[in-house]
């Protein structure tokens, strides 16, 4: 329950239903902590027509504040016992924040962001302390492989027509996402280590496959077993607008040759972390990840993107997961570098008409 513009709130969070509502409801949640008849509840009012209670009572049934008796709750309810140990604060705001609306024209949301900074400038993405004594660094000026990789990160978003070699996925999945050696810890078992840390060697990220054009890969959705270094086929895939729509309108992410969808397995993290902060490490470890897997596709010579604007539920549906004890958290991909003229504007979202010359993203 919160406060939100002068109304009081009731939201399911497991439901994801959201109901706004007299505080008066409070009391009737209160009274029905245990099995209560119509008749009861209408008792315990006092002042309220029969009618208007039972109303009111449909109306917190069929948005999931209340239960009725001998009608079988919804399987996400049952799926939401795992998180006992992290609710309210980190279920509500990870099932609160899922399937969020985007914008339907991106180009139309950047031109809004553009006229808010005229009258509140965006900020600064640094700090300092003008009066504090300064030590000055040296300069980095290895060029080595590593520093070539980092330095030329970025977020691309036009891609070649080519397809993605099947020895580059490999290697980026392998170096991202898979067992580097099992260690064996006295009373636990077996823990296995990766490129990334992760709390307590739990692991929780799993990575998907979406190969759109990969050479010698039949396009489709795969689950990557990082034990054994192999794909594992799950279906086919989906045709690029339903997957614009389900990238958030970002049509140039939709054109990339291949997406990796990184899900998490919160059992892992929950069974030996019981607090809600730990949800913060599992955010964290998909940022360790992501970030290996860019700077990876970026040393192999491919243009690698990521994103966190997506319908969580449609994918979670693709991959055939719950989306309660597994869910969807980040989206990345990568696709061929685009050539000639496009180079100069394949890693910036650019103000303009999507059909203009200069912004046209490469086919395929």
């Amino acid at each position: 329950m919160y406060w939100q513009d002068g109304e009081l709130v009731f939201e399911n969070y497991a439901l994801r239903t959201q109901i706004s509502a007299d505080p008066l409801v409070c009391s009737i949640l209160h009274f029905c902590g245990q099995w209560r008849t119509v008749r009861a509840i209408h008792s315990h009012l006092g002042a309220y027509a029969e009618f208007s209670v039972r109303g009111t009572l449909d109306q917190l049934c069929k948005n999931g504040v209340l239960e009725r008796f001998g009608e079988k709750p919804d399987s996400s309810v049952f799926a939401m016992n795992g998180w006992a140990a992290w609710n309210p604060a980190a279920g509500f705001f990870h099932f609160s924040t899922k399937d969020t609306d985007f914008a339907l024209d991106q180009y139309g949301a950047f031109e809004e962001v553009r006229r808010r900074a005229k009258h509140d400038p965006m900020p600064m993405p640094v700090k300092h302390y003008p009066k504090a004594p300064r030590t000055k660094l040296p300069r980095t000026d290895s060029q080595s492989e590593f520093t070539s990789a980092l330095m030329n990160r970025r977020t691309w978003r036009k891609y070649g027509r080519g397809p993605v070699p099947l020895q580059s996925l490999a290697q980026i999945l392998e170096l991202t996402f898979s067992v580097r050696e099992w260690v064996t810890i006295p009373g636990l078992g077996r823990v296995a280590t990766k490129t990334s840390p992760s709390g307590g060697s739990l692991h929780p990220i799993e990575a998907y496959v979406l190969a759109r054009r990969v050479a010698g890969l039949k396009p489709g959705f795969y689950h990557y077993d990082s034990m054994r270094h192999e794909l594992e086929w799950l279906r086919v895939g989906v045709a690029r607008p339903t997957l614009e729509r389900t990238l958030a309108n970002q049509w140039w992410f939709a054109r990339g040759a291949v997406l990796v969808i990184m899900t998490a397995v919160f059992r892992r993290t929950q069974w030996k972390y019981e607090f809600p902060r730990t949800y913060r490490v599992v955010l964290a470890e998909a940022g360790h990840l992501c970030q290996t897997f860019c700077l990876t596709a970026t040393w192999l010579g491919l243009a690698p993107f990521c994103t966190m604007a997506f319908k969580d539920t449609k994918w979670e549906e693709w991959l055939g997961i719950d989306g309660v004890n597994e869910s969807i958290l980040y989206v990345a991909g990568a696709g061929t570098p685009p050539s000639g003229s496009e180079m100069k504007f394949a890693n910036i979202l650019t103000s303009g008409k999507r059909t203009t010359s200069a912004l046209k993203p490469s086919r395929g």
